[in-house]
């Protein structure tokens, strides 16, 4: 009976308990103008230049998976901590978790990339996508563009 008496003094203070301190800025991703809602979205944000644009085994990469949505989804990446960054995204329309290309070259799905970051003959180079993160929280915009 007395273990009962306690249960509501332990939920107080579970709920007075402050959070854990934060360690990055959250970062949200927000990615406009899906042809339509097959597949998922992936995202990859990096610091490593010479991985850009896969997340794949690379430490301190954020990489994300959401369900493809007509129109827009959004990633929010937490604890980001300050540095200069990259994103990817992939429209990965048959979910089968690789970019697919017709005539081996060309772009199926859709991609983007931060700061709307030029394609020529390849994804462009890490310096071109860059964007600097700091402490504070910050909203992104990437524009999904398809090829074919």
């Amino acid at each position: 009976m007395a273990a009962l008496a306690l249960l509501p003094l332990g939920a107080a203070l579970a709920a007075a308990t402050p959070p854990p301190p934060k360690t990055g800025a959250t970062i949200t991703v927000t990615v406009t103008e899906l042809r339509n809602a097959k597949g998922v979205v992936r995202a990859c944000m990096t610091t490593d230049e010479d991985q850009f644009p896969r997340c794949r085994g690379v430490p301190g990469a954020h990489g994300a998976t959401a369900p493809a949505h007509d129109g827009s989804v959004s990633f929010t990446f937490t604890n980001v901590k300050p540095g200069r960054y990259a994103v990817a995204l992939l429209h990965d329309e048959n979910a089968n978790g690789k970019a697919d290309r017709a005539l081996g070259m060309m772009p199926r799905e859709g991609f983007g990339f931060s700061r709307d970051a030029k394609v020529r003959m390849g994804p462009p180079s890490f310096a071109d996508a860059a964007v600097d993160i700091g402490a504070e929280d910050r909203g992104l915009t990437i524009r999904m563009r398809y090829m074919l």
